[in-house]
């Protein structure tokens, strides 16, 4: 199933919200989104078609097993990219930012290596160390050297 980059921030608003508050409303997505109501519910319907939640007026949006699946996908792609944009000593909002752009574009095997990259990072010997060398290098445009 193809969604649009907006159909797939509505997925991933709606897991966030649910995962915070354990269930999600009509205004909480318009406001995650900064859309109007009257925009989200046109498109809540749209995913209500398309089996992926259920939305009624009344009792709010519920993720079907199809779409709390999809949304999985989208928040870790999301996730991935953001935590090796934050490696790279990229500031916290402006990793945020981007990842939700870059998420949409890139193509899963793309978001597949980064995100074994950013695991080898995490796990390989001597980080911290060398990445806070990467830091200073950031700042400075030098490398560390050892004994001087």
């Amino acid at each position: 199933m193809i969604l649009t980059r907006k159909a797939e921030d509505y997925l991933e608003a709606i897991l966030n919200i649910v995962r915070e508050k354990k269930y999600a409303r009509v205004r909480d997505v318009s406001s995650v989104l900064g859309v109007k109501p009257s925009s989200a519910i046109e498109m809540l319907r749209k995913l209500d078609g398309k089996g992926l939640l259920v939305y009624r007026k009344y009792d709010g949006i519920v993720l079907t097993p199809k779409g709390e699946k999809v949304a999985q996908v989208i928040k870790e792609r999301h996730d991935v990219i953001r935590d090796f944009l934050e490696l790279i000593n990229v500031p916290k909002s402006i990793a945020e930012m981007d990842a939700c752009v870059m998420e949409h574009h890139l193509h899963p095997e793309t978001v597949k290596q980064i995100g074994k990259m950013v695991n080898f990072i995490k796990s390989a010997p001597g980080y911290p160390e060398w990445l806070r060398h990467f830091e200073i290098f950031c700042e400075t445009g030098r490398h560390v050297c050892r004994g001087k």
